[in-house]
């Protein structure tokens, strides 16, 4: 079974369609999306219509889908306090973003469990401990042992940091970093996700991905977006 493992979308219909067409010619059977799909980028609507008509998705809630689900004045407050780029973000998205898809990220859960061919998948966000703890690369390995430790899963898919990376633990366990499609951290700034290709014995063989897309297009939609800072947001989808 051939399965694409995309996250942290962030209402980038562009580098969205972008990705799905290279995973349709890849023939794969299977999607799952780990979240991050509306907030903070041009177009949520579009792209959260794209994800709600997949077939044979499985999907989970991301820390940003959380934000835009359970919003008060408050949490608006603590966001901008974070990180004003971010929060000013949430607030404009608030007033364009439809009900019926912020009801959708409501009602997925933070987590979910997958068994396919006797290989045990946990799908998160961040980490199994925490929906926005960082999984980054070059951490020490006994790190993201504690972090995936109540983790039952023989492999652990994750993203929100937007950097891929990968780390094989002494416990047998098996955790990627998927990246990000919406808005890369990576140099090249383009979508990253990974395919995941499992056998009939359950053994499986993951490798992470890109497609080039028009990023400098994608930048200028979000700085004509026009609310405080989305300069600064739409610097993030280029390079320096």
């Amino acid at each position: 079974m051939k399965i694409a493992v995309i996250s942290d979308i962030h209402a980038n219909t562009s580098a969205l369609e972008a990705a799905l067409d290279k995973i349709k010619s890849l023939k794969t059977d299977k999607i799952f999306c780990l979240g991050d799909i509306l907030m903070a980028g041009y177009d949520p609507n579009g792209t959260a219509k794209i994800i709600t008509e997949l077939d044979n998705l499985e999907i989970i809630q991301g820390n940003t889908d959380k934000m835009v689900a359970c919003f008060s004045e408050e949490l608006l407050e603590k966001a901008k306090k974070k990180s004003q780029c971010m929060g000013y973000a949430l607030e404009d998205d608030l007033k364009i973003i439809d009900e019926k898809y912020k009801d959708f990220v409501r009602n997925l859960p933070e987590s979910k469990y997958i068994e396919i061919n006797g290989l045990k998948i946990q799908l998160v966000h961040g980490s199994p401990r925490q929906q926005d703890e960082n999984i980054y690369p070059n951490l020490a390995l006994e790190d993201v042992e504690k972090m995936v430790e109540s983790s039952s899963a023989d492999l652990i898919l994750c993203g929100h940091t937007h950097i891929p990376c990968g780390y094989s633990l002494e416990s047998g366990k098996t955790v990627v970093n998927v990246g990000s499609i919406g808005r890369s951290m990576t140099e090249d700034k383009m979508p990253y996700w990974a395919m995941l290709d499992i056998d009939d014995n359950g053994t499986f063989q993951i490798e992470h991905t890109s497609v080039k897309y028009d990023n400098k297009k994608v930048s200028e939609y979000i700085k004509n977006r026009g609310f405080k800072c989305a300069l600064d947001l739409a610097k993030m989808y280029i390079k320096e």
